[in-house]
C-alpha cells in the first residue's frame, strides 16, 4: 500500500443506469484497492430497477462513497460530468458500473504518473461476459500511444483512466454531442490532439463486461458514431474515411476473440 502520509485524493466517478445487477461488484473492486486515499461519486441516472437503494445503502457502509440521484434520466455524459463537478480531487479515475477494477489499479497508476509525469494513464483490459465468464484474451496497449496511432483504434478503455479533473471539464465534449459520438474516445482525441501525453501499463487492471446490448454490440451505430468523432475532432471527410477503415480492420481482429470461445 502507498505511503497515506503522501498521498493525495482520487475522485472515482461512477456513473450508473440499471446497474442494479453489477453495481456491487464495481463498487467493491473500488473499495478493494490498496490505493485508499479516494472518494467514490456515484451518480445514478434515474434508474428504476433499484439501482438507487442498492447505492444509498453501499454508501451508509463506506463513508468514502457518496451518492446523488438525477431527477431524470439524461445520458452518460451529463451523468458524468455531474460526477467530476463534485469531485474533491486534483485527479480523477472512472469505473463504469458493470467493470471491475484489479485491487493494485490507482497504485500502479499513480506511481508511473509520478515516474513519467504523463497527463492520462490507461491500462491494459481483460474481458468477460455479461454472466462474469471471462474470455481468454487481453487488450494489450504500448506504452505510450500518439493521436495518429490513437485515430486507428481506442485501446483506453474509459474504465483504466487515470487524469486531471481539470483536463477532463477542459476536453470532454459537451453534452448536445453525447448520443452521437463516443464521449470518451472524443476526450482522449483531444487532448492528445492538444500536446498532452499519454503512458500506458500493460497488465490488465480492470476487467471490460462485454454486453450485448451496449454501443459496441450494434455495429453499425459504432461505426457512424466513430465518424461522428473523427469529424469532431477536426478530421477532413478523407481522414475520416482513412482512420473509420484502420479502425474498423482493428475491430474486427478484436472481436475474433470473443466469437471463439473462452
Amino acid at each position: 500500500m502507498t505511503d497515506p502520509a503522501n498521498i493525495e485524493m482520487i475522485s472515482v466517478i461512477l456513473p450508473v443506469y440499471n446497474g442494479a445487477r453489477y453495481l456491487e461488484r464495481a463498487v467493491s473492486s473500488v473499495l478493494r484497492q490498496t490505493y485508499d486515499n479516494f472518494e467514490l461519486i456515484i451518480v445514478d441516472d434515474a434508474s428504476d430497477d433499484g439501482t438507487d437503494e442498492i447505492c444509498r445503502r453501499l454508501a451508509g457502509q463506506d463513508n468514502r462513497i457518496s451518492v446523488t440521484t438525477n431527477i431524470q434520466n439524461s445520458g452518460v455524459l451529463i451523468t458524468r460530468h455531474r460526477a467530476v463537478q463534485r469531485a474533491k480531487g486534483e485527479w480523477i479515475a472512472f469505473i463504469d458500473a458493470d467493470d471491475k477494477w484489479h485491487p493494485e489499479k490507482l497504485d500502479k497508476q499513480i506511481v508511473l504518473r509520478n515516474r513519467t509525469g504523463c497527463d492520462l494513464v490507461y491500462t491494459a483490459s481483460s474481458f468477460a461476459d455479461e454472466n462474469g465468464n471471462d474470455y481468454d484474451w487481453i487488450m494489450h496497449v504500448p506504452a505510450n500511444v500518439t493521436y495518429k496511432r490513437l485515430l486507428k483504434q481506442n485501446i483506453i478503455s474509459n474504465s483504466s483512466v487515470l487524469m486531471r479533473r481539470s483536463d477532463y471539464l477542459c476536453y470532454a465534449p459537451s453534452a448536445d454531442l453525447s448520443r452521437d459520438i463516443h464521449e470518451d474516445y472524443a476526450c482522449w482525441l483531444q487532448m492528445l490532439k492538444a500536446g498532452l501525453t499519454a503512458c500506458g501499463i500493460d497488465e490488465p487492471l480492470i476487467t471490460y463486461m462485454i454486453s450485448k446490448g451496449s454501443k459496441t454490440g450494434n455495429k453499425f451505430r459504432s461505426a457512424s458514431m466513430n465518424m461522428n468523432t473523427y469529424k469532431y475532432t477536426g478530421l477532413g471527410f478523407f481522414g475520416r474515411l482513412y482512420y473509420e477503415a484502420c479502425y474498423a480492420a482493428n475491430g474486427i481482429l478484436k472481436h475474433r476473440h470473443f466469437v471463439k470461445g473462452r
